[in-house]
């Protein structure tokens, strides 16, 4: 029986990896439009815009990687989620995006997949609301439930879907309220249905080791936010755009130390590793306006000391009082300080009004959107086993068992050589 399902799960997995090759092969809007005839400017362009694409790659894979694995038993998952989830979000929006599923498909390639990558960053925050929490194929459900979720809300917005919003006023230009805030209330309506009584009893726990990892990844989204943040802006733009963003992570970087130690006391790694980089979050809606750079230091500190505050005094309150749990804490790295950011663009925009009713349609899409999906998704049962990697990974210790046969070694008389009086002269 356990040799015909493990033969069973890789042919069905195989059937589904055949039938997205057949989808892809069969649409002919996948394969984008005709190349045009491009002057050497807008060519270097998009040469431009692939690189940064690279960079936002990077921070999918390395950097949220990395920054989830403080989990300490459960590492090894968490990159093999983060893995499935950017294998699944990237090729989901593009398909849909390419046939024009929400709005006019994008034409330009390196852009499809830059906006792509964005979907993808934005199912990361939400997944680490939960993480933990799932099962390996469930963390691919939720992918393919989040992504069109995604692309509406990002038609609605940003493009004008359904005559709610003027298109183009809305001000959002590093997805501050459309990658961020969205993501991590998506999440929030997510683990509302997702969090046993079990699993709200059972402790997160760290240790050095995985705190090492998660500053390390930490680090690699500070050293790239800057290119995700001017992914999309013109080449005129990405020098201010680049230096607001760094100067808001320098920001919050300084008043997450300042927050850490007055309400903690000492330093906590997870605040480092997570609320310096609250700066970048919310200095997204905002982040191509010229000359804002002592605006741009004073957004990034004050997210960053709302950020420590959240993870500090707000997260164990809160989760007591719901009995849920918030696994990575996205509501206080990406949720609040998303919505610091919208609001802020608000005050320096000349239409507040639809930017206010931009964010609300945003958050309010995302929670009921996630609470759906998060029955859907404990509809399909849960895990034996939270915040693990014995659950569903081969671990050191099954592995050895697994290699260990009992091997019957004849025994093996040595004798052993007396010694002499004349081996020790006196």
């Amino acid at each position: 029986m356990q040799i015909r399902n493990a033969v069973r799960l890789p042919v069905r997995a195989s059937r589904i990896y055949i039938i997205a090759l057949v989808i892809f092969a069969a649409v002919p809007a996948l394969a984008g439009p005709p190349l045009p005839d491009t002057t050497t400017v807008s060519a270097m362009e998009q040469v431009q815009k692939y690189e940064r694409a690279i960079h936002v790659m990077a921070m999918l894979l390395v950097g949220f990687g990395f920054l989830m694995v403080f989990v300490k038993n459960y590492g090894r998952s968490a990159l093999t989620a983060t893995y499935l989830l950017t294998a699944l979000a990237v090729p989901l929006y593009f398909l849909l995006n390419g046939v024009g599923a929400f709005g006019q498909a994008e034409e330009k390639i390196a852009e499809r997949l830059l906006l792509a990558e964005f979907s993808a960053a934005s199912l990361l925050i939400c997944a680490g609301a939960v993480l933990g929490r799932l099962k390996m194929w469930q963390y691919l459900l939720l992918a393919a439930l989040f992504v069109p979720s995604y692309m509406a809300n990002e038609w609605v917005v940003l493009k004008g879907g359904l005559g709610l919003l003027s298109p183009g006023l809305f001000l959002d230009t590093g997805g501050s309220i459309i990658i961020h805030a969205f993501g991590a209330f998506f999440g929030f309506g997510v683990l509302l249905t997702m969090t046993t009584r079990q699993e709200f009893d059972t402790p997160i726990e760290s240790d050095a080791s995985s705190d090492r990892f998660s500053l390390l990844g930490s680090m690699v989204l500070w050293v790239f936010w800057p290119s995700f943040c001017s992914a999309m802006v013109t080449p005129q733009e990405v020098p201010h755009t680049a230096a607001n963003v760094i100067l808001a992570l320098c920001g919050s970087t300084l008043a997450t130390y300042i927050a850490t130690v007055g309400l903690r006391r000492k330093i906590s790694p997870a605040d480092i590793a997570n609320a310096t980089l609250a700066g970048g979050v919310a200095i997204g809606s905002i982040c191509a306006r010229p000359d804002f750079f002592v605006g741009a230091f004073l957004v990034g500190g004050a997210a960053g000391l709302l950020s420590t505050f959240g993870f500090a005094f707000i997260q164990g309150r809160l989760q007591n009082a719901i009995r849920k749990v918030d696994t990575c804490g996205v509501m206080y790295l990406h949720g609040l300080p998303g919505l610091l950011g919208g609001f802020v663009a608000a005050r320096f925009t000349d239409t507040s009004d639809v930017q206010l009713k931009g964010i609300g349609i945003s958050v309010g899409a995302a929670l009921v959107a996630g609470i759906l999906t998060g029955k859907v998704l404990s509809a399909f049962g849960r895990r034996t086993v939270g915040y693990n990697d014995r659950d569903e990974l081969i671990v050191e210790e099954q592995a050895a068992g697994e290699a260990l046969v009992p091997v019957a070694i004849p025994s093996v008389s040595i004798a052993t050589p007396t010694v002499s009086s004349y081996d020790h002269p006196s």
